[in-house]
């Protein structure tokens, strides 16, 4: 099967990999061109532009974009319009919010092409353990891509499904990175109070081997735990800055909309917020609140 790949970051040039290693064509563009050429140096077909990835797929076409969430997008979706044909297909494998995604298919429908979403998670990993997909989109778009899906996911019948109509593969991804936000936090957490008794002398590399296996707290995260602490078990040099792509925000929002309670994953981001606060005021404030109501002492800062 032949493609487009439209966005070659390491996600996307991983994917192309894999793809090609899998029998597959794969013709990519990037707007660096050192890019596109690190990625022709593996075996994908390299293009100049988006004009020249078109015109080398056949048609009906497959383009799939692996770009940042957001406008980043609807330009791309923009670009695109003049250059296919009615019946093409566009697959947006990014994490896009699932309500882009609804809007987005509606226009490109009324432009004459089909739309899939895809949900994509594994990262960095994912060349060499295959992807977790989760796919939405009319039933007949999703088997023309199956050759695809089937050859980036772990295995022919696993690690990749249908979740639904489109843009049910952009929602249940949400809602799985929630779920991740969460379960770092809780490994965070736990790892601090480990890290904190200090009569015990723990070694937290240790702690994170044994619990690898049999523990019902296993799991991918904590193997990745382990081998960060393994490089670095006193985290030097490690800022406690914590950025977040925005699928925890949607899932709060989302769960906020449906009345669902979702303490953890809401605390979960609220941390990572508070970690980018070098000189939080909130906590200033309150510690001046209990001066005022109690004469507490309140450190001087610079």
């Amino acid at each position: 099967m032949k493609l487009g790949m439209v966005g070659l970051g390491k996600m996307g040039a991983n994917m192309a990999v894999r793809l090609v290693r899998g029998g597959h064509t794969v013709v990519g563009y990037a707007r660096t061109k050192s890019v596109v050429d690190g990625a022709v140096a593996q075996g994908v077909t390299g293009s100049s532009s988006l004009a020249d990835l078109v015109r080398q797929l056949p048609t009906p076409r497959i383009v799939w974009l692996m770009i940042p969430s957001g406008a980043p997008v609807d330009q791309e979706l923009e670009l695109l319009h003049p250059l296919l044909a009615p019946g093409d297909l566009i697959v947006d494998g990014g994490n896009s919010y699932y309500r882009d995604t609804l809007r987005r298919s509606e226009l490109v429908k009324s432009w004459g092409f089909r739309f899939v979403d895809v949900g994509t998670s594994g990262g960095i990993w994912g060349l060499t353990e295959g992807y977790s997909m989760m796919v939405g989109g009319d039933l007949a778009d999703v088997e023309q891509i199956r050759p695809i899906l089937e050859t980036l996911a772990p295995g022919p019948t696993k690690g990749w499904g249908r979740m639904g109509k489109i843009g049910s593969g952009h929602f249940v991804k949400m809602v799985h990175n929630g779920i991740e936000y969460g379960m770092m936090e809780a490994y965070a957490e736990g790892f601090a109070v480990l890290q904190g008794k200090t009569d015990f002398a723990l070694d937290l590399h240790q702690i994170s081997e044994v619990w690898r296996y049999g523990s019902v707290i296993r799991s991918w995260l904590l193997e990745l735990t382990e081998s960060a602490l393994a490089e670095n078990p006193t985290l030097q040099g490690i800022e406690p800055w914590v950025v977040d792509s925005g699928e925890g925000r949607w899932t709060v929002t989302e769960a906020m909309d449906l009345n669902i309670p979702a303490p953890v994953i809401t605390l979960a981001l609220q941390q990572r917020l508070r970690s980018r606060e070098s000189d939080p005021f909130a906590e200033r404030l309150l510690a001046m609140m209990r001066n005022k109501f109690g004469g507490h002492a309140v450190k001087k800062g610079p």
